[in-house]
């Protein structure tokens, strides 16, 4: 903040999955509906601002900011606090996608420039500590302990929510809580259509192509990501082609995944290995993930930022067909290592059957 010539910061946070994080780590305080902010001016102690009507929403007790105030609308109770202080330039963490327009308005009148400053403040905390490589260890056993209960409950004639209904209840009894997304890449024929929804009430055939992604947290609040195709019948052989790219473009990342190596030139391995394919990407292969589910920098094309050992990625490439109709997908969370990637998941990548889970088991 001192660097970037901030008076004050705003942390907004709220009740969209993988929105809450920011607050979670700036306060301890636990989003449990609408929005929260956390200001934190440059000197003097934080303040959790909340609305008024989330007076009684949260337990109040647990975060260590014991500064706590309830205004009837939030933006104009920080309007006025940085107008008494003499603030001239406030940063804002969620401007863009998180800040409530009511509060965003109310601030746009204030006598400082608000800053956006989502860059900075994630890469700040970018590089995880051992404190929290345990949590995101944690929240990867709990998403595998899962994906098992999944791959175990899957048999074509169930809906794909009956598939899902068994890691929903692992994640949920193991700390999750509400802190999870859970959704479905799915098709018939041995395809995946290229749009993601609500697993739901259609019945799973032998032919379809299940890409059910997983995406949770611990009780500690640090999200994971993870992905593996099903299928029980017969893949077609559009997507045979697509899974011959994976295992080299997934390799090829994981070599780069590495101290002093750009996230740009991950993103362009993968996305090399795909095109030797005859494939596209279709969209960003990754993003550094931890408290808040999506945080910079991406791996991307664009993103010539330099990674660092015990730094945390999703990576998740997308393969889409020339018409954007059919895709395939996976997701792995990585760790940054000092020469190479460390997946955090050690699970092959395959097509599961289901009968997998029997095998597990038995051994």
């Amino acid at each position: 903040m001192e660097h970037e010539g901030l008076d004050a910061l705003i942390v907004c946070g709220n009740q969209y999955a993988g929105f809450e994080g920011a607050v979670l780590y700036t306060s301890g305080f636990e989003i449990v509906h609408r929005y929260v902010y956390v200001l934190i001016p440059l000197e003097g102690e934080p303040t959790l601002v909340f609305p008024r009507e989330a007076r009684w929403i949260g337990d109040k007790t647990k975060p260590w900011v014991k500064d706590q105030v309830w205004p009837d609308i939030p933006g104009q109770w920080i309007r006025e606090r940085g107008g008494e202080s003499g603030w001239k330039r406030v940063g804002v963490y969620g401007m863009n996608f998180i800040m409530a327009v009511r509060d965003y308005r109310e601030l746009c009148n204030g006598p400082f420039e608000l800053v956006p400053f989502d860059f900075q403040f994630d890469m700040a905390r970018a590089v995880k500590s051992e404190e929290e490589l345990a949590e995101i260890r944690d929240a990867m056993d709990i998403i595998l302990d899962g994906f098992w209960a999944l791959v175990a409950a899957y048999e074509p004639g169930k809906t794909e929510a009956e598939v899902m209904a068994p890691a929903v209840e692992r994640f949920f009894a193991r700390g999750a809580g509400p802190r999870m997304m859970n959704i479905l890449l799915s098709g018939t024929h041995g395809e995946a259509e290229a749009s993601f929804k609500v697993p739901g009430h259609r019945v799973i055939a032998a032919d379809d192509l299940l890409l059910y992604s997983l995406e949770i947290t611990g009780a500690g609040g640090y999200w994971v990501e993870f992905s593996r195709p099903l299928i029980r019948g017969r893949l077609s052989a559009r997507s045979q082609a697509m899974a011959n790219a994976y295992p080299e473009a997934l390799e090829a990342a994981r070599k780069l995944m590495r101290e002093g190596e750009l996230a740009s030139n991950v993103h362009r391995a993968i996305a090399d290995a795909f095109a030797r394919h005859g494939f596209a990407l279709g969209h960003l292969s990754g993003h550094s993930i931890g408290a808040t589910m999506i945080e910079h920098p991406a791996i991307g094309s664009k993103s010539d930022v330099p990674l660092e050992e015990n730094m945390i990625f999703s990576l998740h490439p997308q393969v889409v067909d020339k018409d954007g109709k059919v895709c395939l997908y996976t997701q792995d969370t990585y760790r940054i290592g000092k020469t190479e990637g460390e997946c955090l998941a050690d699970v092959p990548w395959k097509f599961f059957t289901g009968e997998e889970a029997a095998v597990r088991v038995a051994d």
